[in-house]
């Protein structure tokens, strides 16, 4: 998009580096990092995942539309901001069952 790594990782406020580890797989991209990373590019977070749907990743299933979605609303922002400094991975567990267990009991 014309934009060095340099420039991105300014804008979103990491190292070139990191940026290099999101491009090669090295390092996972947070939701919030990567709707971040979709405003400034200009870009819908889908444009992330074009071409997914095509491979056998397994993500034919509407994931990247359920991604979207996600992070497309403030709470959902607001948690991909906020779950992953969850360091404690029983309480990141524990979170994922409350919040399965609230839509489970919501279902009809």
């Amino acid at each position: 998009m014309g934009l060095s790594q340099t420039q991105v990782a300014d804008a979103l406020g990491i190292t070139f580096q990191q940026i290099q580890k999101y491009e090669r797989g090295a390092n996972r991209i947070s939701a919030s990092k990567l709707y971040d990373a979709a405003k400034l590019l200009q870009a819908p977070v889908s444009y992330f995942y074009e071409g997914l749907e095509d491979t056998d990743g397994g993500l034919d299933d509407g994931f990247a539309q359920r991604m979207t979605e996600f992070v497309s609303t403030p709470e959902g922002l607001e948690l991909a901001g906020l779950f992953p400094r969850l360091e404690d991975r029983r309480l990141r567990r524990r979170v994922v069952d409350l919040v399965r267990a609230m839509v489970d009991d919501e279902a009809p």
